[in-house]
This record gives structure tokens, C-alpha cells and sequence, in this order.
């Protein structure tokens, strides 16, 4: 019997809130499963989700219901545009923002039990460095570090790859640049972050790209939609289909890498397959 594939994870996290995370997250997501990729889109600003507002879904059951033992995981999946499924959080619950390093990690684990096949799983962290920030972007293989051109927005930023790499060994990560005049301006935003971390830290900081501002895409956030699929030939489509062929292009994990992480069964499965074989 084969082993199951490793699971390209991906947090989608930021240093302030704002500057479109969420849309980067789910267009991502979108674009992704648009090019035949099976993906998981997981909620994870637990306490102020908002992927079911953007997206203009109604689900009766959220990781609230999982963390009370009410439902399990696989229960509460939703489908969403281009066929991929999503795990909603809730959103005004004080107790679901607060939840502690062992809570976060029970969730992380519960993602070992989901019956379905999948390439990725995309993370839509809170903003911040709250502690399921944290627990999540550790869990992930690749963490993707949305910004805007701005000073808040970059200090911010940097804050949040700092203590990532600095207080948890998180050696690489993405950037990824938001709503830019053109790409000079995102290869911009991305060389301002690149001096002070080559210069403080000890992390590879790799530039995925950017996306433009787009009148489309305020349509598409009004429509409850996304972009790529209300409007696929807009530039902020395009950019998405692009990100998402450079996301695809990141290596798959070979190996558990020794700590919490999601589907680490797999991860150890696909390690003994290989010597068995």
C-alpha cells in the first residue's frame, strides 16, 4: 500500500492587520485548487474570522464546535470556490482567541485524522504574535509573510519574522508583497525587509511575488467572491495564478522535522515507506 503524500503547508501571516491577509489567503487558495491542486483553506483567526465573510458562506458548525467536542474536523468543512473545502473559525469569541499552546495543539494534531486527499493546506493566521500565530507558523512547513509599502506595515512585519526566527528557529520564509503600484514597488517593499534581516538574523527570506492594486478586486470583495474566480483575467487574478505556480514550486516535505506539525503522521509514514523501499 503507498504512502499518503506529504501536505504542502503554508501559514499566510502578518505583522499588523490590514493589509489583506485574509484576501491573500483565500485568492491563493482559490488559485491554487483553479489549477487542480486539492486544498484545504483552514480559518485560523480563531476568535475574528472573516474567510466565510469574504467568501460569502453560512456554516453551521466552526472550529468552536471541534474545540467543545461537539463535531469532529472532518465535519465541519465547508466547500468553497473552485472546489476547495474550508475549515471556518468563528468570529467574536473572546474564549476561541485566547486559547492556549495546548489548545492550538490539539487542532494542529486533529488535522492527522482528515480523511481527504490533499496537496495544501493554507493557513489564514490572526495578525500579530499571539500565541496561535505562533503555534501555527511552526507547524507549518513554509510560512508566507503578506505586507504593504509602509512603514508600520514593514516594522511590523519584520517584528513578527524576528521573534520566528529568533525565539523558534523558523529559518525560512516567504514574502509576499500587497497591494503595489507595480512590481518595482513590491521588489522594493521585499529589498527593505531583506537589509535589516540579512543584517540581524538568520533566516532566508525569499521574495514570492506581489499583487497589484485592482479595482476588480474591491468588486470581488464586495461580491463575496474571489477574484480569481469572479474576475480570472483581471492583474490581480493574474498575480494570484502567478504566486500560486511559485507556491507550487516550493519543495514538499521529506521528514518530520522533530516538532508539532500538521500531518506529521504522513510525514513519518512517507520517512519509513522510503526506507523501506
Amino acid at each position: 500500500m503507498a504512502s499518503p503524500r506529504p501536505v504542502k503547508v503554508i501559514a499566510v501571516t502578518s505583522g499588523k492587520g490590514g493589509v489583506g491577509k485574509s484576501s491573500v489567503s483565500v485568492n491563493l487558495a482559490a488559485a491554487l485548487a483553479r489549477s487542480g491542486a486539492r486544498v484545504v483553506l483552514m480559518d485560523a483567526d480563531l476568535g475574528l474570522a472573516n474567510v466565510d465573510v469574504l467568501l460569502g458562506i453560512t456554516p453551521r458548525y466552526n472550529l468552536s464546535h471541534v474545540i467543545d467536542g461537539e463535531v469532529t474536523l472532518e465535519e465541519i468543512l465547508v466547500e468553497g470556490p473552485e472546489g476547495m473545502h474550508i475549515v471556518p473559525a468563528s468570529s467574536g469569541t473572546k474564549r476561541m482567541a485566547e486559547l492556549g499552546p495546548a489548545e492550538n495543539a490539539g487542532l494542529i494534531r486533529s488535522f492527522s485524522e482528515l480523511g481527504h486527499d490533499i496537496d495544501y493546506l493554507i493557513i489564514d493566521t490572526a495578525a500579530g504574535i499571539a500565541d496561535s500565530v505562533i503555534s501555527f507558523s511552526r507547524a507549518a512547513r513554509d510560512v508566507l509573510v503578506v505586507a504593504q509599502d509602509e512603514p508600520s506595515s514593514i516594522t511590523d512585519a519584520y517584528a513578527l519574522i524576528k521573534v520566528l526566527n529568533r525565539d523558534y528557529q523558523v529559518r525560512r520564509m516567504h514574502v509576499a508583497a500587497n497591494m503595489i503600484r507595480d512590481g518595482r514597488q513590491g521588489q522594493s517593499l521585499y529589498e527593505k525587509l531583506l537589509r535589516v534581516t540579512d543584517r540581524y538574523l538568520d533566516v532566508t527570506l525569499n521574495y514570492l511575488g506581489g499583487i497589484p492594486m485592482d479595482d476588480k478586486l474591491r468588486r470581488a470583495v464586495k461580491q463575496q467572491q474571489a477574484v480569481v474566480t469572479a474576475y480570472p483575467g483581471s492583474p490581480a487574478a493574474q498575480a494570484y495564478a502567478e504566486l500560486a505556480r511559485r507556491v507550487d514550486k516550493l519543495p514538499a516535505p521529506a521528514q518530520a522535522e522533530g516538532h508539532l506539525e500538521f500531518f506529521v503522521e504522513r510525514l513519518v509514514q512517507c520517512s519509513v515507506g522510503e526506507v523501506a523501499s
